[in-house]
């Protein structure tokens, strides 16, 4: 098998640089979806819920475009086709959903426009962000897989930041942030506008600056005679394929279960708990819940930026299992800090730490799972069902969501409290992965 060449800096920036405008558009989604239905209308009880969409649309899709891909050779490359055509539709949609409440329809009709345009904008969103993975993998060698995914996450914490301050920002630069009864405010109208207006550019310049390689080329470097060898005449099955996955697969898909738990309790209901920790208020139309979901924009982008420091700070542990479960821990530790803390600035502490988690869940799953898949082939059709490790756990969370804000009285800040929990209990999954000794020292 013919070496993978090593890429200069600029060749593995260029290689993820779309996903700093697919990100932009997920942080906006992230931030506000809760606070877009909560304006429009929808129980806190019953707000988990619109939480199943996202996940749902992620473990149908991502499987899906990793199959299609894997089959796909065009003049314009392998995965390349499919970044494009989900970035389009995500920039249409992302000009439709935050208009849900302002197009005259009745509540019930505005709530099912906004259900239809979340399915579509996270379908297009995860189509869009399935083909970054897939290129590191395709094109990039073992010893460099980890950079490439590390400047993969510093892309996507960069976009987060940026997709998160919006509202804010716009709302400090004049635009209104409060509105009529059911109906989304001009800052989020315009975030989504803008947003999507990046996503496209960044796009653009990752199709004009990556080039993929040609079915010859990637037959040479992943060690197979020819394109066609890699399909095979049998053409496996999901079923087939998860059958033969290596163990390290399952294990790492434990850890993630608890932690994408925990983050989807976290979209879910940071902006509720933030309005009643922080604001004391839980009225949708209120000019305070509206400060407080920009200032949930405003968290958020501080654990992305806690994200992108303990992104530089996690290759310097000996360990990458050590390095996982320790940053798994200070993330739920984050988590459960955030009800006892009524100032809106002393909140940044809980949220650096938050990122600490985030920053690990980006980069280590992805790396230790490629390097566990070398041989397999099928590497798009693999990583599109491991993304099921991401979305099960957040429809499972979603659909338990309104029982556990029950249990826990109603009150939307302990669920940052459940969410840490399930952080520390990732965290002690990571001693399951078993990994080559050259990876785990």
């Amino acid at each position: 098998m013919k070496q993978k060449p090593d890429m200069n800096f600029w060749g593995l920036w260029n290689l993820s640089f779309g996903f700093f405008g697919v990100q932009i558009a997920y942080a906006l989604q992230s931030a506000n979806i809760s606070r877009i239905f909560a304006t429009l209308g929808a129980d806190p009880h019953k707000l988990s819920y619109f939480w199943i969409l996202p996940p749902l649309m992620g473990i149908l899709v991502q499987p899906i475009v990793g199959i299609l891909s894997d089959r796909t050779w065009t003049r314009f490359g392998r995965r390349i086709p499919y970044l494009f055509v989900g970035a389009a539709v995500a920039v249409l949609v992302m000009c439709l959903l935050p208009n849900a409440g302002s197009l005259g329809l009745a509540f019930g009709a505005a709530m099912v426009f906004g259900l239809v345009a979340l399915m579509f904008l996270d379908t297009s969103i995860n189509m869009a962000m399935q083909p970054f993975k897939m290129m590191v993998g395709d094109m990039v060698n073992e010893k460099q897989k980890a950079k490439a995914y590390s400047i993969q996450s510093f892309l996507c914490n960069a976009g987060s930041v940026v997709g998160f301050v919006f509202p804010f920002l716009f709302t400090w630069l004049g635009i209104q942030n409060v509105a009529e009864q059911g109906v989304v405010p001009d800052s989020v109208i315009w975030s989504f506008y803008v947003g999507a207006a990046i996503l496209i550019l960044c796009v653009i310049y990752t199709v004009m600056k990556v080039k993929e390689w040609n079915p010859q080329e990637y037959a040479e470097y992943n060690g197979i005679t020819s394109v066609k060898e890699e399909k095979g005449e049998e053409k496996p099955g999901w079923i087939t394929l998860l059958k033969k996955a290596p163990s390290t697969f399952w294990k790492v898909g434990l850890v993630q279960f608890f932690c994408w738990a925990g983050f989807l309790y976290m979209w879910n209901y940071t902006t509720g708990a933030i309005a009643e920790t922080v604001w004391h208020t839980t009225i949708p139309s209120s000019k305070a819940f509206q400060e407080a979901g920009n200032w949930v924009g405003i968290l958020f982008a501080v654990q992305a930026v806690g994200s992108v420091i303990w992104a530089v700070v996690l290759p310097q542990f000996k360990s990458t299992k050590l390095a996982y479960a320790v940053s798994l821990v200070i993330g739920g530790i984050g988590f459960a800090m955030i009800p006892f803390i009524h100032n809106q600035f002393l909140q940044f502490i809980p949220f650096l730490m938050i990122g600490a988690g985030w920053a690990a869940m980006l980069a280590m799953p992805f790396t230790f799972v490629t390097n566990a898949l070398q041989g397999y082939g099928h590497m798009g059709t693999y990583l599109g069902l491991f993304n099921g490790t991401i979305c099960i756990p957040q429809i499972v969370a979603a659909l338990a969501g309104g029982l556990i804000l029950s249990l826990v009285g109603s009150h939307q800040s302990t669920m940052m409290i459940v969410a840490g929990v399930f952080l520390v209990i990732g965290a002690l999954c990571v001693n399951f992965i078993k990994v080559p000794q050259h990876q785990a020292e």
